[in-house]
């Protein structure tokens, strides 16, 4: 296209000199240099426009595809609530839907998103209540363990999955054990990190307050709880308890945190969850029978040094799961903060293997 544009500008330059040569030598009107002189300008316009549309369809050849493992935000309706999630991978891969603890959101899965897009379509949404969900009132909403699986299994409904993996961490394990026993057929996979489906993982060295509030529900204990759980100062330790070099750790997970938490209301339904959560331990049986009837395969990754959810409440799995795959890794509560390289390793090992078996 260049070649032919430079060739007519060639033909109209040549054209117009002789032209304005034998209109000297002729003694042509005015009249039609004027039209001639007209008509050249017309004819190098169209030549612009020529070698300008020319560089734009060679600028679009050359530029780089978009990146389809680039992590996308999304808020969709979900039961009038609005829901943000984040989508990364191609829509054709097999999935993962990556379900979050307390009081975090999505934003603990940043790191690891991009190490899983490039072979998996990765879904990972935030609960009513967390992250930048809806977050209504107490009185508006039911925060309870069943209303966020009820929720989030509507998530997966309205986006198509009818198969997927499920990591789950800490807050996850309630929500996504809950929606394997309901559909079992839907998981290829768990992949549970420092969640817990067994009361050797509930310790009373940690749980006292929680299991003092479930007994007695009173204002104080109410107070106690919520000071202990949500302080800012609980909210660091949260991430940097038991990591071994603490300065690895961003400190964008707990301010964000202390953020959301202000919103109106939020300590509340929070606190509502963590009452509610007394409910988990009677599911665990079921939990359990379904481990065992059904053997989904099943990756650990457990920070072996978290006192919320210790190391004792990793290894009962192996009763009910003989093939399960346990690896406890040096770190806390939050293992992906520092340890989201190693965890992204073993995820890939362990889906590849399992989907040839």
């Amino acid at each position: 296209m260049i070649m032919q544009a430079l060739s007519l500008s060639i033909a109209l330059n040549r054209s117009g000199s002789k032209i304005h040569r034998t209109s000297f030598t002729r003694s042509r009107s005015k009249r039609s240099l004027r039209s001639l002189a007209s008509w050249r300008t017309l004819a190098l316009a169209v030549l612009h426009l020529l070698l300008l549309s020319s560089s734009e369809i060679r600028a679009q050849q050359i530029a780089p595809p978009a990146d389809p493992n680039s992590v996308r935000y999304h808020t969709i309706q979900i039961d009038a609530l609005n829901v943000f999630y984040r989508e990364a991978g191609p829509t054709n891969a097999p999935v993962i839907l990556l379900l979050h603890g307390f009081p975090a959101s999505s934003f603990m899965f940043r790191e690891l998103i991009p190490s899983l897009a490039g072979k998996y379509h990765v879904i990972a949404p935030d609960y009513p209540g967390f992250g930048y969900s809806s977050a209504p009132a107490t009185n508006e909403f039911e925060y309870t363990f069943d209303h966020l699986a009820n929720v989030t299994g509507n998530l997966t409904e309205r986006l198509g999955l009818s198969r997927y993996a499920i990591y789950m961490q800490d807050f996850g394990g309630p929500v996504g054990f809950r929606l394997a026993a309901q559909h079992p057929r839907k998981v290829s996979a768990l992949i549970v990190q420092n969640a817990n489906a067994y009361v050797e993982g509930l310790p009373d060295s940690f749980w006292s307050l929680a299991k003092t509030l479930w007994k007695e529900p009173s204002l104080d204990n109410f107070a106690k709880l919520q000071d202990a759980a949500m302080s800012n100062a609980a909210l660091e330790w949260n991430y940097t308890n038991g990591v071994v070099d603490p300065s690895c750790v961003s400190p964008d997970s707990w301010m964000l945190q202390r953020a959301l938490l202000e919103r109106k209301g939020n300590k509340a339904a929070m606190m509502a969850l963590l009452y509610d959560y007394r409910r988990n331990l009677d599911l665990y049986p079921k939990w359990q029978t379904y481990f065992r009837a059904h053997q989904p395969p099943m990756l650990i990754v457990w920070g072996k040094n978290d006192i919320i959810f210790p190391a004792a409440g990793a290894h009962p799995y192996l009763r009910d799961l003989p093939k399960a795959e346990l690896h406890l890794i040096d770190t806390g509560h939050f293992a992906l903060e520092d340890k989201h390289d190693q965890i992204a390793a073993l995820i890939n090992e362990f889906l590849t293997r399992k989907s040839t078996e």
